[in-house]
């Protein structure tokens, strides 16, 4: 070994023994890379050891990625609505111990999951005694809830019931709890009519999408897109059994006029003030199979045999389409 070799050997020798070096003398960035690599579990350990990492590890930037990953595409602007609705009903005074100790039965609650009790009460001794942690308005606080199924947030079910035929190929409103055990959801749909409020367990994540428009299951969705819908176009469409019902949405594609032989040179249907829905779920000849709504003054159109058919979104991407698709089934419906 030449002698240039062996004093590098040394110096890197006495930088492996200097005690007082911790994972907060390294540079701001290279610790921050670390930070952003760390999974949730993670963030919550390091934010155990020490005040400086804690206010790091809390960051609202290292957890919107995990919100984003996990949560970002079944959380929309309802469930946001909801949380805001939650998180300033517990910063009024009268609300700050509790909301603190909310907060710490999330993490609690969480961490449960990963690690032994004994370990968990060690590491959070000291936090339980500071100041609102996890600050309950940020991103952490927020998933933490998620994750412990205590937050009941709105998003939307396909074919709801456990696939019960009466729903399938559609899509409803629901509160939704997370059960980290079994990574599955508990979904409590609105009442209908004098039915009370049904609760579906096991609910899983391929079957939930945030709400894809700001329409509460109660009001008609206006529809701005009836004038450019064309033969083959795929649409939902909103629909319930009776005006005490909330609305369901349900796939369906737009048809021909019956006097149109579909021929696409000679088509003219676009051009028609009737629009014409078709469900080709359902045999040919059931009367589910189609409906015709009007164009120019579409309100919603029904009667309580047939049920109430409400506003009309087209579905212009092909995740949409292909999600429908994947829940055809495997038999026509009556």
């Amino acid at each position: 070994m030449s002698p240039k070799k062996k004093n590098s050997y040394c110096k890197v020798e006495n930088l492996e023994i200097t005690p007082e070096m911790s994972v907060l003398d390294l540079p701001d960035l290279v610790l921050e890379c670390i930070l952003e690599r760390l999974p949730t579990e993670g963030l919550c350990r390091m934010a155990s050891v020490c005040s400086s990492l804690r206010e790091r590890c809390i960051s609202d930037h290292l957890w919107e990625k995990h919100m984003k990953n996990k949560w970002g595409r079944i959380i929309g602007p309802a469930a946001d609505r909801e949380w805001q609705w939650h998180i300033a009903s517990r910063k009024g005074s009268v609300f700050s111990n509790q909301g603190k100790q909310r907060g710490l039965n999330h993490l609690m609650g969480y961490l449960t999951l990963l690690w032994p009790t004994a370990l968990i009460r060690s590491s959070f001794g000291n936090i339980s005694k500071k100041k609102d942690f996890p600050p309950v308005d940020s991103i952490m606080s927020w998933y933490l809830a998620l994750e412990s199924g205590n937050f009941w947030f709105p998003a939307q079910v396909y074919n709801r019931e456990n696939g019960h035929v009466g729903f399938v190929l559609s899509c409803y409103d629901a509160e939704l709890s997370y059960d980290r055990r079994t990574d599955t959801f508990q979904a409590r749909y609105p009442p209908h009519g004098r039915r009370a409020s049904a609760i579906e367990t096991g609910v899983t994540w391929d079957r939930l999408r945030a709400p894809p428009v700001d329409t509460s299951p109660h009001d008609l969705h206006i529809s701005d897109c009836l004038n450019e819908l064309r033969p083959g176009d795929h649409i939902e469409i909103q629909w319930r059994r009776n005006k005490e019902f909330p609305y369901g949405w349900w796939y369906g594609v737009v048809g021909h006029l019956e006097t149109c032989d579909g021929d696409a040179n000679y088509c003219r249907c676009h051009d028609s003030d009737t629009l014409v829905l078709e469900f080709n779920q359902y045999t040919r000849g059931s009367r589910w199979r189609k409906t015709a709504v009007n164009r120019k003054d579409h309100r919603e159109e029904g009667n309580e045999a047939d049920g109430f058919y409400g506003g009309i979104r087209k579905l212009n991407g092909n995740e949409e389409i292909s999600m429908w698709k994947k829940l055809w089934p495997a038999d026509v419906l009556e």
